[in-house]
């Protein structure tokens, strides 16, 4: 039996000249990291430029850069026009002075002509005013008064506030205690009856064309405000007036306010009161009409216009 030659086995094929140079040949075919390349590849798909961080810090800068420019330029604007703004601010100033400077002068003026006016229709009074002269201007406030009279001191309760709804506020008052015009009134209505010959409160002289009114919670006299305590000065006889407003029924009546509701007055006989003239006057006069033949108007008064007391 013939024996078959062996047969060789295969050689493993030959070695790479660089074989053992491996770690240089993988430097060489890889020189970029992955995550290097991943990245380019990244920006390189986003149109490439500067990073994210870097891109917004720039704009945050260039914001920066024109809000300085835009604060800068509103600063030079307004030092320019300073200038204009003072100088009109001073002619607005001065114009401001030279009205109210006029102004002054005017109201002097009126002072004057006001006063002219009162001490003219003063005179007329005494001179036109016949036998009755001195009684018309007395009663007119014309002229200050000077003689025997009464004190009557009339103020709110202790601790009272403004405001209020009682019983008087029903009726028009209110029941805090506090002074009231149509108190008031009463008590220069009560003096008057009384016999006074002339009355002044707080200064201010009563004539018959003197008006007290409120307003709010305070009380006025020909529109000019007073404020407690009111004193009230009357002339006449002393002791016949005090009695006779204490014994009236607008005595009584400042006699329950002070009961019921605290309002404090006190009455005293003086031997000698001044009260001064009254501020302004409205003089009037009216004379018969003596209707004519064939007129037929049937008037019996006509106004001349000059003004009454």
């Amino acid at each position: 039996m013939s024996q078959q030659p062996p047969v060789r086995s295969t050689g493993s094929p030959p070695a790479r000249p660089d074989a053992s140079m491996s770690l240089l040949t993988n430097v060489m075919e890889h020189s970029l990291d992955d995550g290097y390349a991943e990245a380019s590849a990244r920006r390189a798909a986003e149109g490439g430029g500067l990073p994210r961080t870097l891109r917004a810090k720039l704009g945050l800068a260039a914001g920066l850069v024109l809000a300085a420019l835009v604060v800068t330029v509103g600063a030079a604007n307004a030092r320019i026009a300073a200038p204009v703004v003072a100088k009109e601010r001073e002619e607005l100033i001065n114009r401001i002075d030279a009205e109210t400077s006029d102004a002054d002068a005017l109201e002097r003026s009126v002072d004057k002509l006001r006063d002219d006016v009162g001490e003219r229709q003063r005179k007329a009074l005494k001179t036109q005013g016949g036998d009755q002269g001195e009684l018309v201007a007395l009663l007119a406030g014309a002229t200050e008064v000077e003689g025997p009279g009464v004190k009557l001191v009339v103020d709110d309760a202790k601790g009272t506030e403004q405001g209020g709804d009682g019983p008087r506020e029903d009726s028009g008052f209110n029941d805090t205690g506090r002074v009231r015009d149509r108190d008031m009134q009463r008590v220069v209505n009560g003096l008057w009856e009384s016999g006074a010959e002339a009355v002044a409160i707080n200064g201010q002289r009563l004539t018959a064309l003197s008006a007290i009114r409120a307003a709010g919670d305070a009380i006025l006299v020909d529109n000019r405000p007073l404020v407690p305590p009111y004193t009230v000065l009357a002339v006449g006889d002393g002791k016949k007036l005090s009695t006779a407003f204490q014994d009236s029924a607008d005595g009584q009546y400042l006699h329950a306010l002070q009961e019921n509701f605290g309002i404090r007055s006190s009455i005293s006989t003086e031997g000698t009161v001044r009260l001064p003239a009254a501020p302004s006057l409205i003089v009037r006069t009216a004379e018969p009409n003596t209707t004519g033949a064939g007129t037929g108007s049937g008037q019996d008064t006509a106004d001349t216009g000059k003004g009454t007391s």
